[in-house]
């Protein structure tokens, strides 16, 4: 399937969902638009501090105030934005392939395999996401690329479930049965008549989990484990703000306000493509 085909498709089932996965859309791109445009729609430099101008309340000069540094929040806003998004789609990325093909192949295989595999992703399910997220996080250190890896450590153990229940019934069909008497290999069945048939619940229950993978990343960002300072993230923003919560409540307020407005697209969107594909949440 081309990439024009796969949009058609996607537009297609999105307006299935309803409204309510077309507002989801809408934010999202223009989350998308102004991480990307950041340079452009920043009016000031988001570390470029200026302690003259420190603790200012929103006004034309500084439309979303400023922090203790005497730093643009909306500028630093828009920065942030980058940091989440990059976080949450790599992150969710890595653990849709990897969980995806651990589930297929464990469904696949089966027997003593498929009780190890599922052994370890019970074990890893105990743990709250966030809590294992920290434990990490904490491991590996403060940056990047360890935040990235810690929440897509996290979010594995789910997709390998989502991917191996189907693959147990799809094993046993027909066309798979098919493909094994006319000799085709294990890694060829799995990849090219069992993968596809599920990869379109997998690609939506993504956009559900990079919700939690941005609500994580802000909420490792707070306590400290995230993108080290003075790089601009949400969740850094919001520790920051904390302290001045009574005096200067813009400083926490605007950024958790887009940690809400991105979660909700996310959720908004996910629920819509579930609506559209699933014919349980079809609406009649």
């Amino acid at each position: 399937m081309n990439g024009l085909a796969l949009f058609t498709r996607f537009f297609r089932l999105l307006s299935r969902g309803g409204a309510f996965g077309w507002l989801g859309f809408v934010l999202l791109v223009a989350i998308v638009l102004a991480a990307i445009f950041a340079p452009w729609l920043s009016p000031y430099d988001p570390i470029n501090q200026d302690i003259v101008h420190r603790l200012l309340p929103p006004s034309a000069d500084y439309w979303l105030g400023t922090d203790s540094f005497g730093r643009d929040v909306f500028s630093r806003i828009l920065y942030g934005a980058r940091v989440s998004l990059l976080v949450g789609f790599v992150s969710i990325l890595i653990a849709i392939v990897v969980g995806t093909v651990i589930g297929v192949v464990s469904g696949y295989v089966g027997g003593k395999f498929d009780q190890l595999v599922m052994s370890v992703v019970d074990v890893m399910l105990a743990f709250p996401s966030l809590l294992l997220g920290m434990l990490v996080a904490a491991v590996l250190g403060a940056s990047l690329e360890n935040l990235i890896i810690a929440i897509a450590i996290t979010e594995i153990a789910p997709f390998v479930r989502l991917a191996r229940a189907p693959t147990l019934a799809l094993k046993e069909r027909e066309f798979v049965e098919a493909g094994r008497a006319l000799g085709f290999s294990h890694g060829r069945i799995m990849a090219v008549h069992i993968l596809p048939n599920l990869i379109a619940d997998v690609l939506v229950m993504g956009s559900l989990w990079m919700a939690t993978a941005i609500r994580t990343e802000a909420s490792l960002s707070f306590i400290g484990l995230g993108v080290r300072p003075p790089s601009a993230t949400w969740g850094g923003m919001i520790r920051d703000g904390f302290d001045n919560i009574l005096d200067a409540w813009w400083l926490a307020v605007f950024p958790s306000i887009a940690v809400l407005l991105a979660v909700l697209a996310l959720n908004l969107l996910g629920d819509a493509l579930r609506d559209a594909i699933d014919p349980k949440y079809r609406k009649g």
